[in-house]
């Protein structure tokens, strides 16, 4: 459901090394609890795109395994703090998803208005700067300012996503695609590979939703 870049997903790099060399090095160096993690994630993250109220299982899964990864394999406080608010999210999706609906029937895919998408993008920025300034100043990340912004649209676009906000994947769209770029920075060739995988999905799930969308007002009128 969301990530930061100082995450145990990143692995170490060799200076010298090609692409593909580091990524076969980044690839067997992950630990099985990392392929779990890893493949619980995508699995929300498909189920999501087809609107599959069982994808917040597979949610709640990654991220309490990635919790408990943080707290006591990898010792990273603040990415484990954030899973455990994902975590959170995805009790919360699970439930709206199944009874947000009118007398507590499934919930509909719904739209954001203008003015929401102004909010939005208002309280990323505020929250980017907020963030920003707390990942520089008690974390070890190379880029505070980034990873903050990643960090805040990510929360953000969860929020949308427990609604069922249609453009909550336009927000994970430009979140996915801007995250290939900076693990890839990192030398974190392998996360940036799952973050393609992320972006394409996520523009499939826009697709998908705006389809059923489209099919549910047809249905009405």
């Amino acid at each position: 459901m969301g990530f930061t870049l100082e995450s145990h997903l990143c692995p170490t790099f060799t200076k010298g090394m090609t692409f593909f060399e580091t990524l076969y090095q980044q690839v067997s160096e992950q630990t099985a609890l990392d392929w779990v993690i890893t493949i619980t994630a995508l699995l929300y993250v498909f189920l999501a795109a087809r609107e599959r109220v069982s994808c917040w299982y597979w949610g709640i899964v990654s991220c309490s395994l990635w919790a408990w990864a943080d707290f006591f394999k990898y010792n990273l406080w603040v990415d484990g703090i954030l899973q455990l608010f994902y975590v959170g999210m995805g009790v919360y999706g699970l439930y709206s998803w199944k009874y947000g609906g009118t007398g507590k029937q499934d919930l509909a895919i719904s739209r954001i208005t203008r003015r929401e998408h102004v909010q939005v993008i208002g309280l990323g920025l505020l929250l980017t700067l907020l963030f920003g300034w707390v990942f520089d100043r008690y974390t070890p990340t190379s880029y505070p300012y980034p990873d903050s912004f990643i960090t805040a649209f990510s929360v953000l676009a969860t929020f949308m996503t427990v609604r069922k906000k249609l453009e909550s994947w336009l927000y994970w769209i430009v979140v996915d695609f801007l995250a290939i770029f900076l693990f890839y920075a990192r030398d974190a060739v392998l996360v940036a590979a799952v973050m393609m995988i992320y972006t394409v999905v996520a523009a499939v799930g826009f697709y998908t939703w705006r389809r059923n969308f489209a099919a549910l007002k047809t249905s009405v009128t």
